[in-house]
């Protein structure tokens, strides 16, 4: 265990140590859900728009089931049973981490609740919608708010490898729920997108990243 953890470190460090006065502005902007929402309201106009009021009514709830079975096992369960340190937080490592705005999150890092979360999201809604393209961009998204973890010195890899496998166990427990759930009105294996509306949802992703990176031109981090 012991040269496990000592590997995790070694990978963290090396991510970490790959820093810049820009790009602290950009993981420091990426790390917020709140940059995100031009890019969830876009999702959530098509989806309404698409199917209608009670069909997001219901995909909202399902999603909620999974932000909350991600969120509260890795916060509420695993984080006080395993006591692992941020990176942050330690002390051996506080000569050589790369830490920005001050931010050092809370004293345990083991799962990643943010990793949890944001592929708990990707995932569902790869398995709601089921287009590959949108799936590799919210794969994609997801990748890059846990890269912003490490970034920021807040996460060793391990606790986002880890997170994120709980983010994809939430997110199919969401689906199946949801699929059981609405059955009797609607089948959401049968959702289709077309072409326009599905470069609408993978655009909106990648023009909230280009937004967060002009704004980085322009914010000071500390």
């Amino acid at each position: 265990m012991e040269a496990l953890q000592q590997f995790d470190a070694g990978i963290f460090t090396a991510i970490n140590s790959w820093h810049a006065a820009y790009f602290d502005n950009f993981m420091w902007l990426v790390t917020k859900i709140g940059t995100w929402i031009p890019m969830i309201l876009v999702l959530l106009g098509v989806l309404f728009f698409k199917k209608g009021w009670q069909r997001t009514v219901t995909f909202l709830i399902a999603i909620g089931l999974v932000i909350l079975i991600a969120d509260q096992v890795s916060a509420s369960i695993i984080k006080p049973l395993v006591e692992r340190a941020r990176p942050s937080h330690n002390p051996d490592l506080n000569a050589t981490i790369h830490i920005v705005n001050g931010y050092r999150g809370g004293a345990y890092g083991f799962v990643s609740s943010h990793a949890a979360n944001c592929f708990g999201i990707a995932l569902f809604l790869a398995f709601v919608f089921r287009n590959r393209a949108f799936t590799w961009t919210m794969v994609a998204w997801a990748s890059l708010m846990c890269y912003s973890r490490i970034y920021l010195g807040v996460h060793y890899p391990g606790d986002i490898v880890c997170g994120a496998l709980l983010g994809v166990l939430a997110a199919w427990i969401g689906y199946k729920v949801l699929r059981r759930f609405s059955q009797r009105y609607h089948r959401w294996g049968d959702i289709e997108f077309s072409a326009s509306e599905t470069r609408l949802m993978i655009y909106s992703a990648i023009g909230n990243v280009l937004l967060l990176a002009i704004i980085a031109l322009f914010i000071s981090t500390t």
